[in-house]
């Protein structure tokens, strides 16, 4: 017996702006959500950030200025992202790619608070331990969601 999986929720645009380096999906329930590429690359469905079970996701940082080089459909379900920093590993399923676009506020605050635990910075030139400045600025040059 086979089981149906559906999937709740569809992209009908998806475009990416290499001046924003963001990327801005529109699904089909006309919800639009702008995903900076830096954001998209620190929430990676790989396992090079995931890891590989509970416990082990990984904190990326120095990743301010990553862009997008591709964007490729993964059958009916999902889109593999190659950045510009040569991660091409990640699979953003529909599921997971609008689950991270409604916790974008919440993910990224996550995320600035992780890297100064640990004394990391977005800014791929600042030395480990360096202050990170105002946690609270999006990524350069990402536009609001809508």
């Amino acid at each position: 017996m086979s089981e149906r999986f559906e999937i709740e929720h569809r992209p009908v645009e998806i475009a990416y702006s290499k001046a924003d380096k963001a990327l801005t999906v529109v699904w089909d329930d006309g919800r639009t959500f702008v995903y900076p590429a830096e954001y998209l690359r620190v929430e990676s469905p790989s396992a090079e950030v995931q890891g590989h079970g509970p416990g082990q996701r990984v904190t990326v940082p120095g990743r301010m200025h990553v862009g997008i080089m591709a964007i490729e459909p993964v059958g009916n379900y999902a889109v593999r992202l190659g950045f510009d920093d040569m991660h091409d590993t990640g699979i953003y399923s529909w599921q997971y790619l609008r689950q991270i676009g409604e916790e974008q506020d919440e993910r990224w605050t996550q995320y600035l608070a992780a890297l100064e635990k640990q004394g990391l910075s977005r800014d791929p030139r600042a030395p480990r331990g360096a202050p990170e400045g105002t946690p609270q600025e999006p990524p350069a040059g990402a536009p609001k969601r809508a």
